[in-house]
């Protein structure tokens, strides 16, 4: 009975030494959980996020936009927040003009470029050409 209990007991500590191995597929489920949550939500976050940067660097005179409060206008100025380099571009300030009013916002607070000056000017002499 005493070999019976000494095996039963070896059988028990070879089962403890097997369970390091299976820390490796869990680790491997880990990694890849975190790489498709990078793929599928961090990445195409980032890459909308310079898009929209990008296009709020390139705004000018003319340009149809819409600022995060929901007015939509059209750009008459913008004021530089600074001449040298090191000067955050998203700080500039820009005048908008929406039908009688004037509002003048930071360059972060425009959310979206409807269209730009041309293609504005175009829409609306052809909207205009039609109309009469």
């Amino acid at each position: 009975m005493d070999d019976a209990a000494a095996g039963s007991s070896r059988g028990a500590c070879r089962t403890h030494s097997g369970g390091g191995s299976s820390l490796a597929p869990i680790a491997i489920q880990f990694i890849l959980i975190i790489a498709i949550i990078y793929f599928i939500m961090i990445r195409p976050q980032q890459k909308q996020r310079q898009k929209h940067e990008e296009s709020l660097k390139s705004l000018k005179r003319g340009d149809e936009v819409v600022t995060s409060g929901g007015v939509i206008g059209t750009i008459v100025h913008i004021k530089e927040a600074a001449k040298d380099g090191g000067a955050n571009r998203l700080d500039d300030r820009v005048t908008i003009k929406s039908d009688e009013s004037r509002f003048v916002v930071e360059r972060r607070a425009i959310q979206r470029v409807l269209s730009g000056g041309t293609a504005a000017a175009a829409k609306d002499s052809s909207t205009s050409t039609s109309a009469t």
